[in-house]
């Protein structure tokens, strides 16, 4: 029996993209849900035995509301990432005529996809509105399904195959080395596919008396020579100024290193809570 991988739909956004990579591997059947939060808690309360959410684009930064649902309200943990290439286009809708970019009285997409966009839009389409959708497909979808109207959709070229839509510009992101890290949830251990690069990703609460518990925390990777590759802070939400880090490791969980920095962080009265252990993908690409 096909398990079910959920992913934020409809079809041809991004995040069906990076699900259709974990895919390739496993006998996965995708589905779509409307949002990020529906798809954690799909994946949480066995609706969907996987999920595929985004975790980190590379300039707009975190995706706070994934990083925030894995963290106060479902415990599941991360199972593989992958780095995705973002390429967004200006979508409109087939026409006998060519719509011209200063007829375009509204723009509709995710608000990652706009603010990637943003230098373009302000540049070329100063008169139209923006107006924000769940995702970027459904921005596509939606453009497709009034014609009449001078809209455009921001997005990925896939819709291109799935609605009748046609490419007004290609390419207009900001900055052209722009990546997206998808990750994978689930409640049951999957095999995955090997990979040159693992990481772990942990949460560290501090404690509240113990002056200089972070650089105590740094430290205990430090001298072990245990590479970091990233650190954020994010609230609590039990008082201001009150914070968890979010830090990723570059290597798997070992039996010696990581359990001795941890004990060590643990030592000065720091809560340590394992969100994953995984194998990191970058797909090849010439764009």
């Amino acid at each position: 029996m096909e398990k079910k991988l959920a992913f934020l739909g409809p079809h041809g956004t991004f995040t069906e993209q990076a699900a259709r990579s974990f895919a390739r591997e496993q006998p996965f059947s995708l589905v779509p849900y409307p949002n990020i939060i529906e798809i954690l808690n799909a994946v949480y309360r066995g609706q969907a035995d996987y999920g595929v959410v985004p975790m980190e684009n590379s300039i707009e930064g975190t995706v706070n509301m994934t990083l925030d649902w894995l963290i106060h309200e479902v415990d599941l943990p991360i199972m593989g990432e992958l780095a995705l290439p973002i390429t967004q286009n200006l979508l409109v809708a087939k026409r006998d005529q060519p719509l011209p970019l200063s007829a375009i009285t509204r723009v509709l997409s995710h608000p990652q996809a706009i603010a990637q966009s943003h230098n373009f839009l302000r540049e070329h389409l100063p008169q139209a509105a923006i107006e924000y959708t769940n995702s970027t497909a459904l921005a596509a979808q939606m453009v497709s399904e009034h014609p009449e109207e001078p809209w455009a959709a921001v997005g990925t070229g896939l819709n291109v195959e799935i609605y009748p839509l046609e490419f007004a510009r290609e390419q207009i992101q900001d900055f052209s080395n722009n990546f997206t890290r998808f990750v994978l949830v689930g409640r049951e251990p999957l095999d995955m596919p090997s990979s040159d690069r693992e990481k772990t990703t942990i949460l560290v609460n501090l404690p509240e008396d113990f002056p200089g518990a972070l650089y105590q925390v740094l430290a205990a990777f430090a001298w072990r020579k245990i590479n970091l590759s990233r650190i954020e802070s994010r609230p609590t939400k039990k008082a201001l100024g009150s914070y968890y880090f979010v830090i990723d490791i570059e290597q798997k969980m070992d039996e010696v290193l990581l359990p001795g920095a941890f004990a060590e962080i643990e030592a000065i009265g720091c809560q340590v809570r394992q969100l994953g252990t995984y194998p990191f993908y970058m797909p090849k690409t010439n764009s």
